[in-house]
């Protein structure tokens, strides 16, 4: 199983869209996708709910991970499977990190068992949660609106993974995911470029406009190419452009 964070210091950027929409893509593909919400704002737990598991995110840190099998059971042929975000997630920053992220990966080797990838949504602050997430994980993904104040955090965040990756040496950083840019506007437009000479190597080639008929998918449950609008054509390009990258950057075998 491949295990991938999407995680950024900072609310609003589009982690919850990218996850949702790489679960369904890779679904699609025919892979067994396992989806774990670690955010208590429940973004993805809503969108994902019609997958939701008798399973909740703070149980993959109670340090008792065979317990996990018995929810999951009646997953194992289901090609998505939510293990959704719940209220006691707040109380992780109690623990200490070195137990939780130990839970954590004794967790994620029970999904593995029924799962061919897993995608975790973090909340928007460098807490125990997104912290053991990116030491468990084997890829990571950083969704960026280009506005100045996030180019500000995604400086903090390329920092912070430096020191991370030399507690987890396996973890690949796919890149930053350019999110509801909008061209038209000089400021974004000249941000954007900002961010392409200042991070060559860590910006993914494609990006994500702002586009209501994203936001509305997500609110319906669905990826954004199954809406019919036409408005939404831009949105699906964009988007299974994001996803192929992904896909292929991960090196997912099928």
């Amino acid at each position: 199983m491949k295990t991938l964070v999407v995680a950024i210091q900072k609310g609003g950027q589009g982690k919850t869209f990218a996850t949702c929409h790489l679960a369904f893509d890779f679904a699609e593909r025919g892979l067994r996708v396992g989806v774990i919400d670690l955010d208590t704002q429940e973004n993805a737990s809503l969108t994902l709910s019609a997958y939701k598991a008798k399973l909740s995110a703070s149980q993959l840190f109670s340090g008792k991970p065979q317990a996990l099998k018995r929810h999951l059971k009646s997953h194992e042929n289901s090609k998505l499977t939510l293990i959704a975000a719940d209220s006691k997630l707040a109380n992780l920053d109690k623990m200490k990190l070195s137990k939780a992220a130990s839970a954590l990966q004794a967790s994620i080797a029970v999904l593995s068992e029924f799962f061919d990838v897993c995608i975790i949504d973090t909340a928007p602050s460098l807490g125990v949660a997104m912290t053991s997430a990116i030491l468990c994980a084997d890829y990571m993904l950083s969704p960026i609106e280009v506005e100045a104040y996030s180019l500000q955090g995604m400086g903090m965040m390329v920092t912070v993974i430096g020191n991370l990756r030399k507690q987890n040496p396996k973890l690949k950083f796919i890149g930053l995911l350019p999110n509801k840019v909008e061209l038209w506007k000089p400021r974004q437009h000249a941000n954007l470029t900002v961010l392409r000479q200042r991070y060559p190597k860590l910006v993914l080639p494609c990006s994500i406009g702002a586009r209501d008929s994203i936001a509305e998918a997500l609110g319906e449950g669905m990826p954004v190419w199954k809406m019919r609008k036409s408005a939404a054509q831009k949105a699906k390009k964009e988007v299974r452009a994001m996803t192929n990258y992904v896909h292929k950057a991960m090196e997912i075998a099928q």
